[in-house]
């Protein structure tokens, strides 16, 4: 689906006005919030929203309090202008696109802390990374008063705190989670994909390739232990410069599993390849 009267707001009071006429007029909003440098993992989640409401916004914001490393968040590509051209085509309603200083104004002073779900994995890498991110979710998803939010599962512990946060604080959205986007190669869908090395980005195929043997191995009957070493040093003998966790845990509430799984289960890892840090995760058969 084409639209060629998508608009773009960098307001709330913008973003309020229009969503606030489509309340009235009965119709259902779906929300896609993204940090631009949008690919097709994206714009899989923008054909469900689509599918499955009467309007769609989607928000373009590089949230800075969800970066523990200032050269990480100056580095995260922007690219707003073929991100709206990726967007009008595929249907959008809204592109909201607000400023730092209008997500946090001066004063700004709370923060949303997910306990449990944000702890090990990606949070214990970036400490305070997921406060950043309930908090701007939260707020993206008041802002636009969502009925549905849609996310990419490869975000995996991502996922868990915005459904958490989401239950604890009664908030009233339902969280959509879509499949993992890869590319030919198997390498998931990311932003962070372009700032990789032509020689980076052949290596970077190895990660789902280990990730697919380990659960297998796992699946299988093999020793948890041996099988998540053998997966690090196959990551490290392919090029990757190091590994911040490869890890199984419980699919539904990311507690460790310390021993061939009896229930559904996800082997998550991050690892550094030309100095950036690719996330991917696959599911464990029991």
């Amino acid at each position: 689906m084409t639209t060629a009267h998508m608009t773009t707001a960098h307001t709330v009071h913008d973003l309020r006005a229009q969503v606030t006429q489509w309340k009235r007029d009965g119709l259902r909003v779906g929300m896609v919030p993204t940090m631009g440098a949008l690919h097709d993992g994206h714009l899989s989640l923008v054909r469900a929203a689509r599918a499955a409401c009467d309007r769609v916004v989607v928000s373009v914001f590089v949230n800075p309090i969800q970066f523990d490393d200032a050269a990480d968040l100056a580095a995260y590509p922007r690219t707003l202008d073929a991100d709206a051209a990726l967007l009008r085509t595929a249907g959008v309603d809204v592109l909201y696109a607000p400023s730092a200083a209008e997500m946090y104004p001066p004063g700004f002073a709370t923060t949303i802390c997910v306990r449990g779900v944000s702890e090990g994995l990606c949070g214990g890498a970036r400490p305070g990374h997921f406060d950043g991110v309930a908090t701007v979710v939260c707020k993206l998803l008041m802002q636009a008063l969502a009925d549905r939010a849609f996310f990419g599962e490869k975000d995996f512990q991502q996922v868990h705190v915005v459904r958490r946060m989401v239950a604890d604080l009664n908030l009233p959205v339902e969280i959509v989670t879509c499949p993992t986007r890869r590319e030919d190669d198997g390498l998931a869908m990311s932003s962070r994909n372009r700032r990789l090395s032509a020689e980076g980005r052949a290596r970077a195929r190895i990660l789902p390739q280990v990730l697919t043997q380990c659960a297998e191995r796992i699946a299988a009957g093999d020793d948890l232990a041996a099988a998540l070493q053998q997966a690090r040093d196959a990551l490290l003998a392919a090029g990757f410069t190091s590994v911040d966790y490869l890890e199984l845990r419980d699919a539904r509430d990311l507690a460790p599993v310390t021993a061939t799984p009896t229930a559904p289960a996800r082997l998550l890892a991050a690892a550094w390849l030309d100095s950036v840090r690719l996330i991917d995760g696959v599911d464990v058969g029991v």
